[in-house]
């Protein structure tokens, strides 16, 4: 059963120990996210269902570890409360979902899903009846960026269309509008190097049919690349 859902990006920089002297640029966005992740959780979840940017599609359960040495600091945790960090090395989408979850207070039930930018509308709604299932409450958080083509400094330089298509997807978030999320096209997310759009229909798939109220915590472009911070709740 869908209990809530929220959107929040992955920039490594979220992690105030990989930010190190710039955490403060990014204040207002790590407070929008652990506000967002807070209140899916205050609808009492028996299980959070993490989806974020992956290589290859795979699923990861409690154990699996989120590594952060790779962008310089000393720090490793786990989905759940393991206490051995020999378990399968999670995409940084999902490591910055499960620093989340943990900064948050949840070290409970999680299933983490990394999907490919190919996975279709489709297929994402279809994983998301699975991973709904029946009877328990199951809140979701989709990690991904919008639009890596905002600005000259952007990593994929500016490109005309990501702010509409960005605007796009705060619109769509805002409203709860789960066809407008089902209907961005995947040519033109991978175009402009978003990496949000599979997990943002992930959640619109489990959300389909639920009356929902939304909000927008926050929808800027700090470094080029828009980041929205949003939540679905009942």
């Amino acid at each position: 059963m869908f209990a809530a859902g929220a959107v929040c990006p992955h920039p490594p920089l979220l992690v105030p120990e990989i930010a190190a002297g710039a955490a403060a640029e990014l204040d207002g966005l790590r407070a929008a996210c652990l506000e967002a992740v807070s209140r899916i959780l205050d609808e009492d979840p028996a299980r959070v269902v993490l989806v974020g940017d992956a290589p290859r599609q795979t699923t990861f359960g409690l154990g699996a570890v989120a590594d952060f040495s790779a962008y310089g600091a000393d720090l490793q945790l786990t989905l759940g409360q393991a206490g051995r960090y020999d378990g399968p090395r999670l995409p940084l989408s999902l490591s910055i979902g499960a620093w989340l979850l943990k900064e948050a207070g949840f070290a409970a039930d999680v299933t983490a899903v990394g999907l490919p930018a190919s996975v279709s509308a489709d297929d994402a709604s279809a994983l998301a009846r699975a991973l709904v299932g029946a009877g328990e409450p199951v809140s979701f958080l989709a990690m991904g960026d919008g639009s890596a083509r905002r600005s000259v400094a952007a990593p994929g330089y500016v490109d005309q269309r990501s702010a509409d298509f960005d605007e796009s997807v705060s619109k769509a978030l805002a409203a709860c509008d789960t066809d407008a999320i089902l209907g961005l096209d995947p040519a033109l997310a991978q175009a402009l190097l978003c990496a949000g759009r599979a997990s943002w229909q992930v959640l619109a798939g489990a959300a389909s049919g639920h009356t929902l109220h939304g909000s927008v915590l926050y929808d800027d472009a700090p470094y080029g690349v828009g980041y929205f911070v949003a939540t679905w709740t009942g």
